[in-house]
């Protein structure tokens, strides 16, 4: 049973890996691509900046299913540490 969960939580952590970074390298190719072209200097600035906040926000989502997965397992020290890492994540995104 155990080994299933891990299973899945690998897979959902692969998953979300692997769509954070193909999304961010979308984004920041489209916005490279229009900025090179000049053809939309405001579109091309908005591509560039969602696809770092895209590619910065992907470990954050990995840690926030490792804290939801943990939290079903009931594995209380991994959860704890875990979502201690989340804390000082989101602490980052606030304090300068």
């Amino acid at each position: 049973m155990n080994g299933e969960r891990d299973v899945r939580l690998e897979r959902w952590l692969g998953l979300a890996l692997s769509v954070g970074v193909a999304a961010s390298t979308v984004l920041l190719g489209a916005g490279l691509l229009l900025a090179l072209a000049a053809a939309a200097p405001h579109a091309s600035a908005l591509l560039l900046r969602l696809g770092l906040i895209t590619l910065m926000a992907t470990p954050v989502a990995r840690v926030v299913i490792s804290v939801f997965e943990y939290g079903v397992k009931k594995d209380w020290a991994f959860l704890a540490l875990t979502a201690a890492v989340l804390a000082m994540l989101l602490a980052s995104l606030v304090i300068d």
